[in-house]
């Protein structure tokens, strides 16, 4: 199962998101929710890299498929909706897939 969990600050802004794990839908190249979080995970790191003047920290683990993504500073009201996005676009994989993907907040 691949779990992602993203932290927020006491006023609900993100702060940063760990994601990890194996979907198991199918076989390796073959996993179609594998890649889709892949892509949605790519995508939001990449957009918050060229788009915002937000800095990450993101140390990534190609074996075991995890990911950490944690904010330099506070975030830009930018980075704020891409990570949004991001929540919004996992937990719509969750709905299809619950044995597939987990996707959690925490409060840090």
């Amino acid at each position: 199962m691949i779990r992602v969990v993203f932290y927020r600050d006491q006023d609900r802004r993100y702060l940063g998101f760990k994601a990890g794990g194996h979907a198991g839908y199918a076989e390796a190249g073959s996993d179609i929710v594998c890649a889709a979080v892949s892509a949605l995970v790519t995508n939001a790191v990449n957009s918050i890299e060229l788009l915002t003047a937000n800095t990450l920290r993101v140390r990534t683990e190609e074996r075991s498929g995890r990911m950490a993504v944690r904010l330099g500073e506070a975030a830009t009201p930018e980075t704020q909706l891409l990570l949004q996005s991001l929540q919004i676009g996992l937990e719509s994989i969750e709905k299809e897939h619950r044995k597939h993907i987990q996707v959690v907040s925490k409060e840090v």
